[in-house]
């Protein structure tokens, strides 16, 4: 499952997990949604942004871990966010990713 609160973001993610026929990706665009989704459907993963409105994912990772126990969990971080990454760690992130690299482009002006 991916979590994402910017729809391109969560469109271009799919494609790019699907693309090789390797994975199913079922997305979510909240935290909140993501932790209904969980309750209904078995994953071998989860991906989640950071900065969500409502919960983010250092919340969401606290819920995920409190009700799924060891499910793998990578979280996308922003530029600077070093002190959300020592956190993940310490509440058992699987791995983190710098955001920054999967952006969509600015167009030229």
């Amino acid at each position: 499952m991916y979590v994402d609160d910017e729809p391109d973001i969560l469109d271009l993610g799919k494609l790019f997990l699907e693309r090789e026929g390797e994975f199913s990706v079922t997305i979510t665009s909240s935290a909140r949604d993501g932790l209904e989704t969980l309750s209904g459907t078995a994953f071998d993963a989860v991906i989640s942004d950071y900065q969500m409105p409502d919960m983010d994912g250092l919340e969401f990772l606290k819920e995920v871990r409190s009700r799924y126990g060891n499910l793998p969990f990578i979280l996308f971080t922003g530029r600077g966010r070093e002190e959300v990454v020592i956190e993940a760690i310490n509440l058992g992130v699987d791995f983190t990713s710098r955001k920054a690299g999967i952006q969509s482009p600015s167009l030229p002006s």
